[in-house]
Protein backbone atom coordinates (compact mmCIF):
# COMPACT_ATOMS: atom_id res chain seq x y z
CA UNK A 1 0.00 0.00 0.00
CA UNK A 2 1.29 3.45 -0.78
CA UNK A 3 1.99 6.50 1.31
CA UNK A 4 -0.64 7.60 3.86
CA UNK A 5 -1.17 11.38 3.88
CA UNK A 6 -2.90 13.02 6.88
CA UNK A 7 -4.69 16.14 5.68
CA UNK A 8 -6.06 16.83 9.16
CA UNK A 9 -2.75 18.49 9.94
CA UNK A 10 -2.95 20.83 6.97
CA UNK A 11 -2.81 24.48 8.00
CA UNK A 12 -2.47 26.11 4.61
CA UNK A 13 -5.27 28.18 3.13
CA UNK A 14 -7.64 26.61 0.64
CA UNK A 15 -5.89 28.30 -2.23
CA UNK A 16 -2.47 27.15 -1.02
CA UNK A 17 -3.76 23.63 -0.45
CA UNK A 18 -5.04 23.41 -3.99
CA UNK A 19 -1.77 24.74 -5.34
CA UNK A 20 0.16 21.92 -3.65
CA UNK A 21 -1.85 19.20 -5.32
CA UNK A 22 -2.62 20.47 -8.81
CA UNK A 23 0.14 19.64 -11.33
CA UNK A 24 1.76 22.76 -12.75
CA UNK A 25 0.57 23.77 -16.20
CA UNK A 26 0.53 26.94 -18.23
CA UNK A 27 -3.23 27.29 -17.70
CA UNK A 28 -5.73 26.53 -14.94
CA UNK A 29 -6.49 23.18 -16.50
CA UNK A 30 -4.42 20.08 -15.86
CA UNK A 31 -3.84 18.26 -19.14
CA UNK A 32 -2.58 14.81 -19.96
CA UNK A 33 -0.85 14.19 -23.27
CA UNK A 34 -2.06 11.11 -25.12
CA UNK A 35 -0.01 9.02 -27.50
CA UNK A 36 -1.22 11.28 -30.32
CA UNK A 37 0.12 14.31 -28.42
CA UNK A 38 -3.33 15.85 -28.16
CA UNK A 39 -3.96 17.41 -24.73
CA UNK A 40 -7.18 16.28 -23.07
CA UNK A 41 -9.02 17.78 -20.13
CA UNK A 42 -9.40 15.38 -17.22
CA UNK A 43 -12.97 14.10 -16.89
CA UNK A 44 -14.25 13.28 -13.41
CA UNK A 45 -17.37 11.13 -12.94
CA UNK A 46 -18.84 11.44 -9.44
CA UNK A 47 -21.06 8.71 -7.99
CA UNK A 48 -23.23 9.18 -4.89
CA UNK A 49 -24.09 6.72 -2.13
CA UNK A 50 -27.42 5.27 -1.02
CA UNK A 51 -30.22 7.85 -0.65
CA UNK A 52 -28.08 10.53 -2.29
CA UNK A 53 -27.94 11.85 -5.82
CA UNK A 54 -25.87 13.96 -8.19
CA UNK A 55 -26.79 16.96 -6.01
CA UNK A 56 -24.44 15.73 -3.24
CA UNK A 57 -21.46 16.82 -5.30
CA UNK A 58 -22.47 20.43 -5.99
CA UNK A 59 -19.53 21.97 -4.11
CA UNK A 60 -16.96 19.60 -5.64
CA UNK A 61 -18.41 20.03 -9.13
CA UNK A 62 -18.12 23.81 -8.77
CA UNK A 63 -14.51 23.64 -7.56
CA UNK A 64 -13.53 21.25 -10.35
CA UNK A 65 -15.23 23.16 -13.14
CA UNK A 66 -13.77 26.47 -11.92
CA UNK A 67 -10.35 24.81 -12.20
CA UNK A 68 -11.02 23.79 -15.78
CA UNK A 69 -11.92 20.14 -15.36
CA UNK A 70 -14.81 18.30 -16.97
CA UNK A 71 -17.28 16.87 -14.42
CA UNK A 72 -20.25 14.51 -14.73
CA UNK A 73 -22.46 13.65 -11.74
CA UNK A 74 -24.58 10.52 -12.07
CA UNK A 75 -28.02 9.81 -10.64
CA UNK A 76 -28.27 6.06 -10.11
CA UNK A 77 -31.67 4.42 -10.52
CA UNK A 78 -34.30 5.69 -8.03
CA UNK A 79 -31.88 8.44 -6.92
CA UNK A 80 -31.75 12.19 -7.42
CA UNK A 81 -34.07 13.19 -10.26
CA UNK A 82 -34.50 9.63 -11.53
CA UNK A 83 -38.22 8.91 -11.18
CA UNK A 84 -37.96 5.19 -10.40
CA UNK A 85 -39.35 3.86 -7.12
CA UNK A 86 -36.60 2.35 -4.95
CA UNK A 87 -38.93 -0.49 -4.00
CA UNK A 88 -39.03 -1.56 -7.65
CA UNK A 89 -35.22 -1.69 -8.03
CA UNK A 90 -34.31 -5.19 -6.91
CA UNK A 91 -30.92 -5.92 -8.49
CA UNK A 92 -27.61 -4.09 -8.30
CA UNK A 93 -27.22 -4.27 -12.06
CA UNK A 94 -30.48 -2.38 -12.45
CA UNK A 95 -29.51 0.18 -9.82
CA UNK A 96 -26.09 0.83 -11.37
CA UNK A 97 -27.26 0.83 -15.00
CA UNK A 98 -27.15 4.64 -15.38
CA UNK A 99 -23.41 4.65 -14.64
CA UNK A 100 -22.72 1.70 -16.94
CA UNK A 101 -24.74 3.32 -19.73
CA UNK A 102 -22.84 6.56 -19.28
CA UNK A 103 -19.46 4.84 -19.51
CA UNK A 104 -20.56 2.78 -22.51
CA UNK A 105 -21.50 5.97 -24.35
CA UNK A 106 -18.12 7.65 -23.88
CA UNK A 107 -15.98 8.21 -26.98
CA UNK A 108 -13.83 5.18 -27.72
CA UNK A 109 -10.53 6.62 -26.50
CA UNK A 110 -11.81 8.61 -23.52
CA UNK A 111 -10.82 7.65 -19.98
CA UNK A 112 -12.42 9.06 -16.82
CA UNK A 113 -11.60 9.33 -13.14
CA UNK A 114 -14.37 7.58 -11.21
CA UNK A 115 -15.08 8.91 -7.71
CA UNK A 116 -17.48 6.93 -5.52
CA UNK A 117 -18.84 7.89 -2.11
CA UNK A 118 -20.16 5.40 0.45
CA UNK A 119 -22.15 2.68 -1.37
CA UNK A 120 -21.07 4.39 -4.58
CA UNK A 121 -17.83 2.48 -4.12
CA UNK A 122 -19.69 -0.65 -5.23
CA UNK A 123 -20.73 1.15 -8.41
CA UNK A 124 -17.13 2.13 -9.07
CA UNK A 125 -15.92 -1.42 -8.50
CA UNK A 126 -18.48 -2.95 -10.85
CA UNK A 127 -17.57 -0.41 -13.53
CA UNK A 128 -13.87 -1.21 -13.04
CA UNK A 129 -14.60 -4.91 -13.54
CA UNK A 130 -16.58 -4.23 -16.70
CA UNK A 131 -14.50 -1.53 -18.40
CA UNK A 132 -11.01 -1.88 -16.91
CA UNK A 133 -8.28 0.59 -17.79
CA UNK A 134 -9.78 1.05 -21.22
CA UNK A 135 -12.29 3.55 -19.81
CA UNK A 136 -11.14 4.22 -16.24
CA UNK A 137 -7.95 6.14 -15.54
CA UNK A 138 -8.33 6.03 -11.76
CA UNK A 139 -10.88 4.86 -9.16
CA UNK A 140 -11.22 7.02 -6.04
CA UNK A 141 -13.10 5.68 -3.01
CA UNK A 142 -14.33 8.37 -0.60
CA UNK A 143 -15.51 6.86 2.71
CA UNK A 144 -16.69 4.13 0.40
CA UNK A 145 -17.43 0.43 0.29
CA UNK A 146 -14.37 -1.10 -1.39
CA UNK A 147 -14.93 -4.84 -1.83
CA UNK A 148 -13.29 -6.46 -4.82
CA UNK A 149 -16.10 -8.96 -5.42
CA UNK A 150 -18.96 -7.24 -3.60
CA UNK A 151 -20.97 -8.99 -0.89
CA UNK A 152 -19.94 -12.64 -1.04
CA UNK A 153 -18.95 -13.52 2.53
CA UNK A 154 -19.92 -12.68 6.10
CA UNK A 155 -16.70 -10.71 6.29
CA UNK A 156 -17.80 -8.60 3.32
CA UNK A 157 -21.04 -7.69 5.08
CA UNK A 158 -19.23 -6.94 8.34
CA UNK A 159 -16.77 -4.60 6.68
CA UNK A 160 -18.98 -3.07 4.00
CA UNK A 161 -22.44 -2.58 5.53
CA UNK A 162 -23.04 0.37 7.88
CA UNK A 163 -23.86 -0.60 11.45
CA UNK A 164 -25.93 2.19 12.99
CA UNK A 165 -27.11 0.18 15.98
CA UNK A 166 -25.21 2.49 18.31
CA UNK A 167 -27.83 5.13 17.56
CA UNK A 168 -30.74 2.90 18.50
CA UNK A 169 -33.01 0.31 16.93
CA UNK A 170 -35.28 2.73 15.08
CA UNK A 171 -32.84 4.65 12.87
CA UNK A 172 -34.18 3.57 9.46
CA UNK A 173 -37.48 4.09 7.72
CA UNK A 174 -37.94 0.89 5.71
CA UNK A 175 -40.00 0.06 2.63
CA UNK A 176 -41.39 -3.42 1.93
CA UNK A 177 -42.09 -3.49 -1.78
CA UNK A 178 -42.38 -7.29 -1.86
CA UNK A 179 -44.67 -7.51 1.16
CA UNK A 180 -44.35 -7.07 4.90
CA UNK A 181 -43.29 -10.70 5.30
CA UNK A 182 -40.27 -10.21 3.02
CA UNK A 183 -36.96 -8.40 3.64
CA UNK A 184 -37.05 -4.61 3.15
CA UNK A 185 -36.54 -3.32 -0.36
CA UNK A 186 -35.71 0.29 0.54
CA UNK A 187 -34.26 2.23 3.44
CA UNK A 188 -33.54 5.80 4.50
CA UNK A 189 -32.14 7.23 7.72
CA UNK A 190 -34.94 9.02 9.54
CA UNK A 191 -34.78 12.80 9.42
CA UNK A 192 -34.21 13.19 13.15
CA UNK A 193 -31.01 11.10 12.89
CA UNK A 194 -29.57 12.35 9.61
CA UNK A 195 -27.45 15.21 10.91
CA UNK A 196 -26.25 13.26 13.95
CA UNK A 197 -25.14 10.27 11.87
CA UNK A 198 -24.25 11.51 8.39
CA UNK A 199 -23.52 15.23 8.59
CA UNK A 200 -22.36 15.99 12.15
CA UNK A 201 -19.42 18.14 10.96
CA UNK A 202 -21.12 19.64 7.92
CA UNK A 203 -22.59 23.14 7.67
CA UNK A 204 -26.15 23.35 8.91
CA UNK A 205 -27.40 24.58 5.54
CA UNK A 206 -25.99 21.50 3.80
CA UNK A 207 -27.60 19.04 6.20
CA UNK A 208 -30.84 20.99 5.79
CA UNK A 209 -30.54 20.70 2.01
CA UNK A 210 -29.87 16.98 2.33
CA UNK A 211 -32.95 16.50 4.50
CA UNK A 212 -35.00 17.93 1.64
CA UNK A 213 -33.40 15.83 -1.09
CA UNK A 214 -32.49 12.44 0.39
CA UNK A 215 -34.65 9.60 -0.95
CA UNK A 216 -35.14 5.99 0.14
CA UNK A 217 -32.39 3.85 -1.36
CA UNK A 218 -32.87 0.37 -2.87
CA UNK A 219 -31.25 -1.51 -0.02
CA UNK A 220 -32.08 -4.98 -1.36
CA UNK A 221 -30.47 -4.17 -4.70
CA UNK A 222 -27.32 -2.82 -3.07
CA UNK A 223 -26.90 -5.83 -0.80
CA UNK A 224 -27.03 -8.15 -3.82
CA UNK A 225 -23.95 -6.54 -5.38
CA UNK A 226 -21.63 -9.35 -6.43
CA UNK A 227 -18.90 -9.27 -9.06
CA UNK A 228 -16.64 -11.82 -10.69
CA UNK A 229 -13.29 -11.51 -12.39
CA UNK A 230 -15.04 -12.52 -15.61
CA UNK A 231 -17.39 -9.51 -15.57
CA UNK A 232 -15.13 -7.63 -17.96
CA UNK A 233 -14.88 -8.35 -21.66
CA UNK A 234 -11.79 -9.88 -23.21
CA UNK A 235 -10.45 -6.58 -24.54
CA UNK A 236 -10.30 -4.98 -21.09
CA UNK A 237 -7.51 -5.29 -18.57
CA UNK A 238 -9.63 -6.16 -15.56
CA UNK A 239 -10.24 -4.55 -12.21
CA UNK A 240 -6.69 -5.00 -10.92
CA UNK A 241 -5.28 -2.85 -13.72
CA UNK A 242 -7.34 0.16 -12.61
CA UNK A 243 -5.32 2.23 -10.10
CA UNK A 244 -7.22 2.86 -6.84
CA UNK A 245 -6.87 5.30 -3.99
CA UNK A 246 -8.87 5.49 -0.77
CA UNK A 247 -9.81 8.61 1.18
CA UNK A 248 -10.46 7.75 4.85
CA UNK A 249 -12.84 9.85 6.92
CA UNK A 250 -11.79 9.64 10.55
CA UNK A 251 -15.01 10.88 12.18
CA UNK A 252 -17.31 8.71 10.08
CA UNK A 253 -20.40 7.28 11.83
CA UNK A 254 -21.64 5.44 8.73
CA UNK A 255 -18.68 3.54 7.29
CA UNK A 256 -16.69 3.53 10.49
CA UNK A 257 -12.90 4.03 10.40
CA UNK A 258 -12.30 0.42 11.49
CA UNK A 259 -14.46 -0.80 8.60
CA UNK A 260 -12.55 1.40 6.18
CA UNK A 261 -9.25 0.10 7.54
CA UNK A 262 -10.41 -3.51 7.19
CA UNK A 263 -11.35 -3.02 3.53
CA UNK A 264 -8.08 -1.22 2.83
CA UNK A 265 -6.11 -4.08 4.41
CA UNK A 266 -7.98 -6.76 2.45
CA UNK A 267 -7.68 -5.03 -0.94
CA UNK A 268 -4.84 -2.51 -0.65
CA UNK A 269 -5.10 0.55 -2.92
CA UNK A 270 -2.15 2.44 -4.34
CA UNK A 271 -2.47 5.25 -1.80
CA UNK A 272 -4.53 6.08 1.28
CA UNK A 273 -5.30 9.66 2.25
CA UNK A 274 -6.76 10.71 5.60
CA UNK A 275 -9.40 13.40 5.90
CA UNK A 276 -10.53 14.92 9.20
CA UNK A 277 -14.23 14.83 8.37
CA UNK A 278 -17.58 13.16 8.87
CA UNK A 279 -19.11 10.77 6.34
CA UNK A 280 -19.83 13.64 3.96
CA UNK A 281 -16.58 15.50 3.18
CA UNK A 282 -18.12 16.98 0.03
CA UNK A 283 -20.03 19.16 2.53
CA UNK A 284 -17.75 19.31 5.58
CA UNK A 285 -14.32 19.59 3.87
CA UNK A 286 -14.87 20.32 0.16
CA UNK A 287 -11.61 22.18 -0.48
CA UNK A 288 -9.50 19.46 1.12
CA UNK A 289 -11.45 16.71 -0.62
CA UNK A 290 -11.02 18.42 -3.98
CA UNK A 291 -7.29 18.81 -3.32
CA UNK A 292 -6.88 15.16 -2.39
CA UNK A 293 -8.72 13.93 -5.48
CA UNK A 294 -6.53 16.03 -7.76
CA UNK A 295 -3.42 14.97 -5.85
CA UNK A 296 -4.42 11.33 -6.29
CA UNK A 297 -4.68 11.80 -10.04
CA UNK A 298 -1.30 13.51 -10.19
CA UNK A 299 0.35 10.72 -8.19
CA UNK A 300 -0.91 8.10 -10.63
CA UNK A 301 0.00 10.08 -13.73
CA UNK A 302 3.54 10.59 -12.45
CA UNK A 303 4.17 6.85 -12.15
Amino acid sequence: MGEEVNMAAATASAAEEKATVVPTTTTATTTITTTTKQPVVLHFVLVHGISGGAWCWYKIKCLMENSGYKVSCIDLKSSGIDTSDANSVLSFNDYNQPLLDFLSALPENEQVILVGHSAGGLSVTQASHMFGRKKIRLAVYVAATMLKLGYLTDQDFKHGVPDLSGFGDDVYELGFGLGSDQPPTSAIVKKEYQRKIIYQMSPQEDSTLAALLLRPGPIQAILTAQFTEADGSDDNDGVERVPRVYIRTVHDHVVKPEQQDAMIKRWPPKNVYVLDSDHSPFFSAPFLLFGLIVKAVASVECD
